[in-house]
């Protein structure tokens, strides 16, 4: 009777030592300080800036989608802020590679049209320089 306990108590230490990391993670807050302060200068594009009128507004909503639905994209690269003001789409925020701020920019060209898109973002671990406007598509 004796080993029967010994070895639930065993059991239960195992499963507490698997779950204590994971409680330890868990209670650190993101910390998106560096990232936020770009947008904390004049005149740089917020989501409190975009246009309320029903064109920008479905840009952001068909672009957004087309990023999301991509499930090669990171995270970060699904959490790029799209910002619409008159038929001009901003995009910015991190993304993991060079890759992937291709192909966010390229999902945003799709909607919004060549030349219609500022790409601002950045990857992780360095600045990427600014896109230049993509070239036409036929």
């Amino acid at each position: 009777m004796q080993y029967i306990n010994r070895s639930r108590g065993l059991k239960w230490i195992a499963i507490a030592a698997m779950w204590v990391p994971l409680l330890g993670a868990q209670s650190r807050q993101p910390d998106n300080t560096k990232n936020n302060a770009a947008d904390r200068s004049t005149g740089a594009p917020t989501a409190d800036t975009a246009k309320n009128d029903k064109s920008d507004r479905e840009t952001m909503k068909e672009i957004r989608k087309a990023i999301v639905s991509d499930k090669s994209l990171s995270t970060d690269a699904h959490n790029v802020k799209v910002i619409a003001a008159n038929g001009k789409v901003t995009l910015r925020g991190p993304v993991r590679s060079e890759d992937e701020r291709k192909t966010v920019e390229a999902a945003a060209v799709k909607v919004a049209g060549a030349g219609n898109v500022d790409n601002q973002m950045t990857v992780k671990g360095g600045t990427a320089d600014r896109a230049q406007p993509a070239a036409p598509q036929k």
